[in-house]
């Protein structure tokens, strides 16, 4: 059984995301978890966003642009929790999102990260020609996402950082390694956050998403290619 509550340090990377930041921030402010370390980086945004995070208790780290895997890092580097957790400052989280993980830790100690559920909406902003361009699944969607994930520090280190190279499809290749590592996880049935669908979503408007995607699938490839032939000629 863990003692008291332990530390969750939660790492929402912002860039010029000033329509979404404060819904993001106060989710998890709202969280039913007594324990939480906020910390927002904000990477280069040239909007209202440095305002908007300074306006909440949180703790506030600026860098140049660097990309969202950057962020995240640094934000790890920052925080001070034994425990880790991500939100994309344009996703909201379930109240009881970091309740429900940590009860699952709680109850299995060998457990090293807790996945769950999440369900995508549309931005209310969004008119019906751009949302008839996007897919919004009315079922919620089991996501192995940072956002989706409360990890436990010294799991995430062994594992490995987020690629900086990756500007769109950091969770793909970290989730890889996470997999090829053997990461002791499970995912909760539960929705633990609500994806927002908008004009300007990472995965829906850039056409680096598609190649990124072919990139990770072959250097998976080659990895155990190269596993393969190492065992073959021991």
């Amino acid at each position: 059984m863990m003692s008291n509550f332990p530390l969750v340090s939660v790492i929402i990377p912002v860039y010029n995301r000033e329509r979404y930041l404060a819904e993001a921030i106060e989710s998890v402010l709202a969280q039913t978890y007594p324990a939480i370390e906020l910390i927002v980086v904000d990477d280069g945004s040239s909007d209202r966003s440095a305002e908007i995070a300074c306006s909440y208790p949180v703790r506030y780290h600026y860098q140049p642009n660097a990309g969202m895997s950057a962020a995240r890092n640094a934000g790890i580097a920052l925080s001070t929790g034994r425990f880790l957790a991500f939100l994309d400052s344009d996703d909201i989280w379930v109240a009881d999102k970091t309740a429900k993980q940590m009860a699952a830790f709680d109850a299995d100690p060998s457990l090293e990260a807790v996945f769950g559920y999440a369900q995508q909406f549309y931005s209310p902003e969004l008119d019906d020609s751009l949302r008839a361009r996007m897919l919004c699944p009315d079922r919620p969607m089991l996501a192995h996402t940072a956002t989706a994930m409360t990890i436990e520090r010294s799991a995430l280190l062994r594992i490995g950082l987020f690629d900086p190279d990756l500007k769109i499809t950091p969770d793909v290749s970290w989730y890889i390694c996470a997999i090829e590592r053997q990461l002791r996880q499970i995912a909760l049935p539960d929705v633990v956050f609500h994806r927002r669908l908008h004009e300007t979503n990472n995965g829906t408007t850039q056409r680096h998403h598609a190649s990124e995607r072919l990139h990770l699938l072959k250097a998976k490839l080659d990895r155990q290619r190269a596993q393969q032939l190492a065992i073959v000629t021991s």
